[in-house]
């Protein structure tokens, strides 16, 4: 599932859409990078910041682009199921065939299937005292050790790029296949 750097796979199957994700923990990324005599600002989420969370069974979803008028799975539909280890959080989310036909799912397929949407990005709430801030060097590092996930969302540009994207089906065809057949087997199934 390339759970090193990342990954968004999508499998169709009847008519019914699974996707699995991996969103990699302890894997630092720059927020902001330093302007004049601005400091960079980085960025890492540990290892199973988000577990209490995950622990209530409080509802997550899993969205296009951070908009909640666009929701593909939730756990509250039983559509989303999250798991966490030391390594990344891993969603597995189903859409069923009714949920392919709303105009904004047919889009994210779409648009995924056409590699502009490759990357992960979680939406979230740092607990209270759930952070923390240092300096290193000329940059501000902040590790987020327990947050609330409130949502994941499939994106264009996401703050984490070890968080990517790659869809593979049961069987490519078409474009898939011909894309596929070209490119190296080592970035084929990132």
């Amino acid at each position: 599932w390339g759970a090193n750097i990342g990954s968004l796979e999508l499998r169709t199957k009847g008519g019914e859409t699974r996707l699995r994700a991996i969103f990699p923990y302890g894997r630092e990324t720059v927020l902001a990078e330093g302007i004049g005599a601005g400091r960079e600002r980085r960025e890492i989420i540990a290892a199973r910041a988000f577990a209490e969370r995950l622990a209530t069974q409080e509802d997550v979803h899993f969205l296009s682009r951070h908009d909640f008028n666009k929701p593909l799975a939730s756990r509250s539909a039983g559509t989303l199921t999250l798991t966490e280890s030391d390594e990344a959080l891993t969603i597995d989310a189903t859409i069923s065939a009714e949920m392919g036909q709303v105009s904004y799912v047919r889009d994210f397929l779409s648009a995924h299937a056409a590699g502009l949407i490759r990357g992960l990005s979680p939406g979230f709430r740092v607990r209270p005292g759930g952070e923390t801030v240092e300096e290193r060097g000329a940059a501000i590092l902040r590790t987020i050790k327990a947050a609330d996930l409130i949502e994941i969302s499939a994106v264009t540009k996401p703050a984490y790029p070890q968080a990517q994207i790659e869809a593979r089906n049961w069987q490519p065809i078409g474009e898939v296949a011909r894309r596929m057949s070209h490119r190296p087997a080592a970035l084929r199934w990132r």
